[in-house]
C-alpha cells in the first residue's frame, strides 16, 4: 500500500525497478512480454467478426497492427527493448529467396526480377505515406552481410581466391561501412539559437520520431521575426515567408520549423527538419543527405560500387574458369549442376542488380556535383519551369549555382570547410 504523501513512480523512475521482460507502452502504462496477446480489445473484436462473417469497423486492422509493433519486444536488462519490425523482413526473406533460386534456373530468373518490383512497391508505399522505415538500411546491410558470407563459404573455398585477394575485398568493405556510418551522421540539420539556449528546430509531423543520429552541427539560425514578407506554396507540404535582408539576399523562412534558413536549406517532409544544402533524403541510409553528409555518401556510393565489381569479378572468376567476366555473367555453363555453383551464381546476379541500382544512382551525383545542383533544386526547377534538361535529361541545370566544372567540383569538395569556402565564393564571384 502506498504511504500518504508519497508518489508512486512513474516514466523514467518506473523504468528502474523493470525487469528484462517488462516495458512502458504506448500508454505509459507497465506490461510484460508474456501478455502479448492479452487485453487486446481490436483483436477480439476482429476474431468475433470474423467467425460471425461481420465487416470490420473502419481502422480496426490498422489499430491490431499498431498494438502488435508496440509489444514487438525483446528482453533486455532493464527492460524490453522495442524491435522496430521493418528490419525483420529482408533478414529472413532474403536468404530464403536467394536459395530457392538457386535450385533452378527458372525459379532464379522469376525471383530476380520478383525482387526489384517488389521493393519499388514498398518504396512507393512508403514514400507516398511519407513514413520513415528501416527496411531499405536492412535490406543493404543485410544483403553485404550474406553476400560476404557466401563468398567466404562457397568461393573461397575452392582454392582459386589468393588471400591477399580476400584481404582487399574485406578491406574495401570495411572501409564502404565506415564511409556509410559517417554518412549516417547529422546532415547538417538547423539549430535554432535563442537568447536562453539552443535546441533543435523540428517540424510539426508526427511521423517524425526522434532520431538517434547525432546532431552535433553548432552552426544554426537565429529564430527570427519576419517583415514585409511575400508568401508562396508548394508540394513540399510548408510554405515559404521570403524577405529581402542585407544586401539584397533574400531569406527563406520555414513555417514548419520557425526559422530563417540559408541558401540553398529545404525541409525535408519525412524527416520533418530543415537541412543544410538539402540534396534529397536516402531511404536506403534512413536520413537525409545535405551539406554535412554529402561528401560521405558519394564516397560510401563509390566504395560499394568498386567493392561489388571486385567481389563478383572474382566469384565469376572461381565459379566459370576459363570465361571473360562479362560473358560469365550471362553465359556460365554447367552453373546449376552443383548447388554451391547455383547458390553463388545467384548471389551474383542478385549482387550485379543491386550494384546497377546503386550505380545509377551515384552516375546522377556526379553529374548533379559537376553541375552544382541538388536533387532538390533541379526537382523545384522542373516544376517552375526554370530550368533546362541537359545530357538526354540526366541532369537539370538551373543556371543558379553553377560556375564551370571545375569549380563546381571544388566547391562540393570543401562543403566542410568554411574558410575554404568562402574563398572559392569569392573567387566565383
Amino acid at each position: 500500500m502506498t504511504k500518504p504523501g508519497r508518489r508512486k513512480p512513474k516514466g523514467p523512475e518506473m523504468e528502474d525497478t523493470l525487469c528484462c521482460c517488462e516495458y512502458l507502452d504506448r500508454k505509459g502504462e507497465r506490461s510484460h512480454l508474456a501478455a502479448c496477446l492479452c487485453d487486446c480489445e481490436d483483436l477480439d473484436e476482429c476474431c468475433e467478426r470474423w467467425l460471425t462473417c461481420r465487416s470490420l469497423p473502419p481502422g480496426t486492422l490498422e489499430r491490431i497492427a499498431d498494438t502488435f509493433v508496440d509489444r514487438f519486444r525483446i528482453p533486455w536488462l532493464r527492460g524490453a527493448v522495442k524491435i522496430d519490425i521493418s528490419l525483420l523482413p529482408p533478414i529472413i526473406l532474403l536468404p530464403i529467396f536467394l536459395h530457392v533460386a538457386a535450385l533452378h534456373f527458372f525459379l532464379a530468373l522469376i525471383i530476380l526480377i520478383s525482387l526489384p518490383v517488389l521493393v519499388l512497391w514498398y518504396y512507393y508505399l512508403t514514400h507516398r505515406k511519407k513514413g520513415r522505415t528501416l527496411f531499405f538500411l536492412s535490406l543493404g546491410l543485410f544483403s553485404l552481410g550474406y553476400m560476404y558470407y557466401v563468398f567466404l563459404q562457397e568461393v573461397v573455398p575452392r582454392g582459386h581466391v589468393e588471400h591477399r585477394q580476400v584481404i582487399l575485398l574485406t578491406c574495401g568493405l570495411i572501409l564502404m561501412l565506415v564511409a556509410l556510418s559517417r554518412a549516417k551522421r547529422d546532415p547538417g540539420y538547423l539549430l535554432c539559437q535563442t537568447s536562453n539556449d539552443k535546441v533543435l528546430c523540428q517540424g510539426n509531423n508526427n511521423n517524425n520520431a526522434s532520431n538517434g543520429n547525432g546532431l552535433g552541427s553548432s552552426s544554426g539560425l537565429c529564430r527570427a521575426t519576419v517583415t514585409s514578407v511575400a508568401v508562396s506554396n508548394n508540394n513540399e507540404g510548408y510554405s515559404r515567408m521570403l524577405k529581402e535582408g542585407p544586401g539584397g539576399v533574400a531569406e527563406d523562412w520555414c513555417t514548419k520549423c520557425q526559422l530563417v534558413r540559408p541558401a540553398r536549406a529545404g525541409h525535408c517532409r519525412i524527416c520533418g527538419r530543415c537541412v543544410k544544402r538539402l540534396d534529397h533524403h536516402c531511404v536506403w541510409i534512413n536520413s537525409c543527405v545535405g551539406e554535412q553528409n554529402h561528401q560521405a555518401f558519394v564516397l560510401a556510393l563509390s566504395l560499394f560500387l568498386l567493392t561489388a565489381v571486385y567481389g563478383i569479378s572474382l566469384t565469376l572468376d572461381t565459379i566459370c574458369r576459363g570465361e571473360a567476366t562479362i560473358k560469365a555473367l550471362f553465359y556460365c555453363p554447367g552453373v546449376y549442376a552443383d548447388y554451391s555453383s547455383a547458390l553463388s551464381f545467384t548471389c551474383v546476379w542478385y549482387c550485379a542488380i543491386v550494384t546497377s541500382g546503386m550505380g545509377y544512382i551515384l552516375f546522377i551525383q556526379l553529374l548533379n556535383i559537376s553541375y552544382n545542383v541538388t536533387e532538390r533544386e533541379a526537382r523545384i526547377a522542373l516544376r517552375e519551369n526554370t530550368g533546362r534538361r541537359l545530357l538526354w535529361g540526366m541532369v537539370v541545370d538551373t543556371g543558379q549555382y553553377s560556375h564551370g566544372f571545375l569549380r563546381n567540383w571544388v566547391h562540393f569538395l570543401t562543403l566542410h570547410s568554411p574558410t575554404l569556402q568562402r574563398s572559392t565564393e569569392d573567387i566565383e564571384s
